[in-house]
């Protein structure tokens, strides 16, 4: 089989799942995996033939895609912040919005050396990613799932990141003993798609995607936040902030639960224009230059 029939099978199956953009780059991301070749090499070679290994392989990934199972799932590997992460089903596909979170954090940084908390980390992409940037940071992860923790375990490793990772169940205030530290940044991506909007999501994410990272109660759409700002209420350093993605369409309600306790809140949109982001400062703190 040549590089451009398999390509052609790869978007027969892609077509009536997803748009021909991403149909296109998804073909394009499992073609690059198997032969090692880029777009362009393939481009200028393709009567190029697949082994027999590679045709094997192939045939795998097009079952798996054609039952909607997301390319990332289906190759192991998804990309953040320029860096190569083990993904499966424990774990969320990191998205370039929380790339645009972290990019956030990393540009307002006053010091290298500081402690960071990452609450509910899944693959790591967060934790990880600071880490990198912020060398003389000391972070801090935690996740309810243990099978989470050993896919962030296993990327803090390769790639060569000195995070903590700790099994904590953070709704459980009873266990924010085990997190005893002041923080002066905290981060989370937390939970905040309400189970009724589940009816209006895509196969791919509703089937593969864990569940318990990505819903909260209808009826308790803002429980992570309400936890979070109450945790920081004891443990967020004077200057400290926290930064937080959000469901689009519960920026102003977010907003208003931190604005009531006293925080000073900035909402950020992302690249699409959407409410994504927030950051919440203690109100009451003014840095030296401003006081």
């Amino acid at each position: 089989m040549t590089f451009q029939s398999a390509q052609q099978q790869l978007l027969a199956i892609l077509a009536p799942i997803y748009d021909a953009r991403e149909a296109n780059a998804i073909a394009h991301m499992i073609m690059e995996h198997l032969t090692g070749k880029t777009k362009i090499e393939r481009l200028l070679e393709p009567a190029s033939v697949l082994t027999a290994k590679e045709e094997s392989l192939l045939q795998s990934y097009i079952d798996q895609l054609s039952r909607h199972r997301p390319v990332q799932y289906v190759l192991g590997e998804a990309w953040f912040a320029g860096m190569q992460f083990h993904v499966n089903e424990h774990v969320l596909i990191p998205r370039p919005e929380t790339e645009e979170l972290v990019t956030w954090i990393i540009d307002e940084a006053v010091q290298d050396a500081q402690q960071i908390l990452d609450i509910g980390t899944g693959s790591g992409c967060i934790p990880i990613t600071l880490k990198k940037s912020l060398p003389a940071a000391s972070i801090t992860s935690i996740d309810i799932d243990p099978n989470a923790l050993q896919v962030a375990h296993d990327n803090a490793t390769t790639l060569q990141a000195d995070i903590q990772l700790i099994e904590l169940d953070f709704l459980n205030e009873s266990l924010w003993h085990k997190l005893p530290g002041d923080y002066d940044t905290i981060v989370s991506n937390p939970p905040y798609i309400k189970a009724m909007e589940s009816n209006t999501m895509a196969k791919h994410v509703l089937d593969y995607e864990p569940a318990r990272a990505l819903f909260v109660p209808d009826d308790d759409a803002l429980v992570f936040y309400r936890k979070i700002a109450a945790f920081a209420s004891t443990h967020l350093n004077k200057a400290g902030s926290i930064y937080m993605e959000i469901n689009e369409a519960l920026g102003k309600e977010v907003k208003q639960l931190f604005g009531a306790t006293g925080y000073h809140v900035t909402i950020k949109q992302d690249l699409q224009g959407k409410d994504r982001m927030i950051k919440a400062s203690k109100a009451y703190y003014l840095p030296p230059s401003q006081a």
